[in-house]
């Protein structure tokens, strides 16, 4: 771990972000429920995502590079926060968007996540839902680099090793923050899609020989698929580190049972734990990953599965930006 001060880094993150109680939903559900604000990150109105671009784009920097190309939905947030690093590091950027089945559209294609793109001057290739975007970047880099750029390309979410270096440094603010203020979590709770912030997350704890549980509310597949694919990236990372692989083990944990048809699909349980987390708190959540989240932990609430009066941590990982591409469903 003494290495990892030396990886290269630079500074976007508005960090600490805070770490807030949230009363008034706590009684509602039963427990202490606690917040950790990385919707408050800053870049561009804030993520999980700026945390990882810190260590993607020093690489970039050092590798020359002069255009970001990365991959997502319409709505994504880490195109819109990858677009926005680009500009504040002078970057151009080439954003492979493709349109996702099942969500609502009379907002979808120009307002919300889309609007912020092309004001941060990113270039928007949207795709098809019958495109591949695999394909699609194989060309599109080629292209690129046949014309003279030097394109970087970033993996979607940022998850790879190095955008999970990003919450590597979140465990250990988190880790600080809850013995300033001399707060015991009993379970961190949060949004996993691409897997780069639960594995961050989770190897920053591993390295610190914390033991608090990480509950990742899968937003795109199965129980099993989720914990796959983390923990996958969570050895890799803790390679990375210097920190035996094998100390992954029986350290994730996912639920499948939240995120309803699919991708970016709403459910009727987001849209209830958005309002009621709005109504309650004054903190607004997103549609397609803290939302659906959300609406897990208040069912393992309502269900005791996380029992009464314990103490949770729920970590915003942003995409407030995303509500107004989805307007009609609420």
């Amino acid at each position: 771990m003494s290495e990892f001060h030396l990886i290269p880094r630079v500074t976007i993150t508005h960090s600490p972000t805070p770490l807030e109680h949230l009363p008034r939903l706590s009684k509602d559900l039963g427990c202490n429920l606690y917040i950790k604000r990385d919707d408050c990150t800053g870049l561009a109105g804030g993520g999980n995502k700026t945390r990882k671009l810190e260590y993607l784009i020093a690489d970039a920097q050092q590798q020359g590079a002069d255009t970001l190309v990365t991959v997502g939905g319409l709505q994504s947030n880490h195109a819109r926060q990858t677009a926005a690093a680009a500009a504040k590091f002078g970057f151009q950027c080439e954003l492979i968007l493709e349109d996702v089945a099942g969500t609502p559209k009379k907002d979808y294609y120009h307002n919300g996540n889309m609007l912020l793109d092309r004001l941060l001057g990113a270039k928007i290739h949207e795709l098809s839902q019958s495109q591949d975007a695999s394909e699609y970047v194989d060309t599109l880099l080629t292209q690129l680099k046949n014309s003279g750029r030097k394109p970087y390309f970033i993996p979607m979410g940022g998850s790879n090793v190095l955008g999970s270096l990003g919450y590597v440094r979140c465990a250990n603010e988190i880790l600080q923050q809850l013995a300033k203020d001399n707060i015991h979590i009993d379970q961190i709770v949060l949004a996993s899609g691409s897997a780069g912030t639960q594995a961050g997350l989770l190897a920053g704890l591993i390295a610190a020989k914390a033991d608090i549980p990480v509950l990742g509310i899968a937003v795109s597949r199965s129980t099993q698929d989720q914990e796959q694919l983390v923990t996958e990236l969570l050895k890799e990372t803790l390679t990375e580190l210097g920190i035996n692989p094998d100390e992954a083990n029986g350290r994730v944990f996912s639920n499948g049972n939240y995120y309803g048809e699919g991708y970016g699909i709403t459910t009727p349980s987001m849209i209830n734990a958005v309002q009621q987390c709005a109504q309650l708190e004054g903190v607004l959540l997103d549609p397609v990953y803290t939302g659906k989240a959300m609406a897990g932990l208040i069912d393992l609430c309502a269900e005791e599965v996380i029992k009464p009066d314990s103490h949770q941590l729920f970590l915003h990982t942003g995409g407030n930006q995303g509500l107004f591409g989805y307007q009609e469903s609420f």
